[in-house]
């Protein structure tokens, strides 16, 4: 059975944000073995849950999960996004859907955070350049902790 993936933010006003999760949700399709992949914004921004709903079913799936990118469980994850989902559901009765788990608790989010800030460290010393997502946003630099400096000062 074709199973379609929605990976859902929050959506922005700004549009570069926009365009690095949309950046994201290619990789992710390109390295996760889905076949029909989307992205959706909660709100603010397109495409939206149903437009991707629809696009999956467009795309030949015959089920849809709704893979929430937010990190912790919370009103949106609990009521907004299945209410959304729902409603774009129903649209297509014959096709069953479900909203998967945050992503927020999972054990290897341990190893990113350890991996970014290892990262930054080592571009605060020159070692690396910016990663991608600091690209052109002047991240890991800051002149509240200038660049000079390794260790948080107590």
């Amino acid at each position: 059975m074709p199973r379609g993936v929605i990976v859902v933010d929050h959506g922005s006003r700004r549009e570069a944000s926009n365009q690095a999760f949309e950046t994201f949700v290619q990789q992710f399709s390109r390295r996760s073995g889905f076949d029909i992949v989307e992205p959706a914004h909660m709100e603010i921004a397109e495409p939206t849950i149903a437009q991707a709903f629809k696009r999956c079913v467009e795309r030949g799936a015959t089920a849809v999960v709704v893979c929430p990118f937010f990190l912790l469980p919370g009103r949106h994850w609990s009521q907004d996004i299945p209410q959304l989902t729902a409603d774009a559901g129903n649209a297509f009765p014959e096709v069953p859907f479900y909203v998967a788990a945050p992503i927020g608790g999972h054990r290897l989010l341990v190893d990113l955070l350890t991996d970014r800030i290892e990262h930054c460290d080592r571009r605060r010393s020159g070692e690396f350049s910016e990663c991608d997502v600091c690209q052109g946003q002047g991240g890991c630099i800051s002149p509240y902790f200038p660049a000079e400096s390794t260790e948080l000062d107590h």
